[in-house]
């Protein structure tokens, strides 16, 4: 059979001929009914770009992901790509760069992003790369690189690279990973991005100077995962985007155990649902960073009844011990014991959960400032430093909208509903309110208002003095709006209104939920209102 296909052989990585971007998987090799020659049916990559679905005029030859991913193609018409050793001669051994190409050369920053290299005179930086052995960061990637070619050749060519990215090739075999990591003892850190990688493998040997591993969209499972922390021991960062994961693994026993130096494990874009599978990771004594961005997950639970030995033996450590940033941005988090036992894990301090509807106050989520209150220790909240003086306000307007909302005068549901209220009250010295009962009619009413100062700051509003109101707490941000038309005469103007911060906080907040009243948005006494015009 593999004669029929002209040296190609089922499962083999191909390209389109001339075009390195266009790759798929061989599935069936020999003839086509109606057509004569030899044939190769190929599963195109992303569930596209083909004609079929392997099958052809009533026949099936083979089955493809996609409905359209499928297509027939002659073997002159598809290249089984190029060693390691002749792609980055093709890459770097030139002597006129031309435009394109400079584009196309960049290195890793230590934040893994692409940085152009700094061409300072094309002479010096070909000289530079002519001389192969000074090469310590390199990209092939795109240009159909099938194998790792010579273990001799490459070490010889590169000695000293310490950075590679073959993002977007043709391996698929770890025996060849195994053999570049082996013959590139500097090598640190591996980019095999979009290369369709195999789940299984024979024999490993020990990889102690790969600290960066990248398999996003390598169709990966944690098995894999389980059976690679053997070869790479020694990793600090694992990034696994885009590998439709949603269950963790374990070979023995309910934890991850092993990968005792990993401190970065990036899970992005994957499918998973719930929590309790990241539990699993409790006890990876090195983690610092989990990276758990668009996934779909509904609840966060501090895994507190966890034994406390974890993986550790003897040795009593609480989960996720040394975690420090945790990002859950894009799931579907709805609720507030998921925010609030963010505050149990010991050592987080950089949390992102924007975009989640708890934190969309347009889907009745929380805004930035009872988030902020909740989450007693971040000193980052979703990208953004949360500095003391923005932790006071917050913290201060948070006691304010529990006070005015008063749920239940139960202390111990109210701790249940808002754990860090009492805690707050004490440390920010607010005494509850005394009661009025002698009050009565306009007294009673007058002494429940709040005084807030108006600004009007619209270009086509001309003029206008502050204004200082008192208002009912349950004013909404709609009825608040009709009243500045009412009180600054305005007419035929569409109005945004500004909670304005203290002086040195960040831009004024934007009101924006018409429902929302001013004591569920922690406003109170002595705030400024801006009144603006929408652009």
């Amino acid at each position: 059979m593999a004669a029929a296909g002209a040296g190609f052989r089922l499962g083999q990585r191909v390209h389109a001929a001339g075009d390195p971007r266009r790759s798929g998987t061989v599935r069936y090799l020999g003839p086509v009914d109606g057509h004569g020659g030899d044939w190769v049916g190929v599963d195109w990559d992303g569930g596209a770009g083909g004609r079929h679905d392997g099958s052809l005029a009533g026949r099936r030859y083979f089955a493809a992901a996609g409905e359209r991913s499928a297509s027939f193609a002659r073997p002159s018409a598809l290249s089984a790509g190029i060693a390691l050793p002749d792609a980055l001669r093709l890459r770097y051994r030139v002597d006129d760069f031309t435009k394109e190409e400079q584009d196309e050369m960049y290195v890793f920053s230590t934040s893994q992003k692409r940085v152009s290299v700094e061409l300072v005179g094309t002479n010096k930086v070909r000289d530079k790369l002519k001389n192969f052995d000074e090469l310590s960061c390199a990209s092939v990637s795109f240009m159909g690189v099938s194998s790792a070619g010579s273990p001799e050749e490459l070490q010889g060519l590169v000695p000293n690279l310490r950075q590679l990215d073959l993002t977007g090739n043709l391996i698929s075999q770890w025996q060849d990973i195994f053999s570049l990591c082996q013959a590139l003892p500097s090598l640190e850190v591996l980019d095999l991005t979009n290369n369709t990688m195999e789940n299984d493998f024979v024999e490993s040997p020990l990889l102690k100077n790969i600290r960066v591993l990248v398999l996003n969209n390598c169709g990966v499972t944690w098995e894999l995962i389980e059976k690679l922390k053997v070869p790479f021991a020694c990793l600090t960062d694992l990034h696994l985007i885009w590998n439709k994961l949603n269950i963790i693994t374990t070979p023995a026993g309910n934890f991850v155990q092993g990968f005792d130096t990993l401190r970065l494990l990036n899970l992005e874009d994957n499918h998973i649902v719930s929590w309790d599978e990241m539990v699993k990771l409790s006890y990876l004594r090195s983690l610092e960073q989990l990276h758990l961005n668009k996934n779909k997950i509904k609840h966060v639970r501090y895994p507190s009844n966890l034994p406390s030995s974890g993986s550790l033996g003897d040795v009593a450590v609480p989960a996720f011990e040394k975690l420090q940033v945790l990002l859950l941005g894009s799931n579907e988090i709805e609720d507030f014991p998921s925010v609030d036992s963010l505050n149990l894990f010991p050592s987080l301090m950089d949390v992102r959960i924007s975009d989640n509807p708890i934190a969309d106050p347009a889907k009745g989520g929380a805004p930035r400032f009872v988030l902020v209150a909740r989450l007693g220790n971040v000193k980052i909240l979703n990208g953004s430093e949360v500095s003391a003086r923005e932790r006071r306000e917050a913290e201060i307007r948070y006691i304010r909208l529990v006070m005015g909302k008063a749920e239940s005068s139960d202390p111990e549901l109210l701790k249940q509903l808002h754990p860090r209220f009492a805690e707050l009250k004490a440390f920010h010295g607010i005494e509850d309110e005394k009661p009025t009962s002698r009050m009565s009619g306009p007294q009673k009413m007058a002494s429940g208002l709040i005084s807030i100062t108006l600004k009007c700051v619209g270009p086509s509003m001309g003029e206008k003095q502050p204004l200082t109101k008192k208002l009912p707490p349950a004013t909404t941000v709609g009825k608040l709006k009709s009243l500045c038309e009412s009180f600054f005469k305005l007419k035929d103007i569409k109005l945004r209104l500004f909670l304005e911060e203290e002086q040195g906080c960040p831009l004024p907040q934007l009101l924006e939920e018409e429902t929302a009243s001013l004591v569920e948005l922690g406003i109170g006494t002595g705030a400024t209102i801006i009144v603006d015009e929408e652009s």
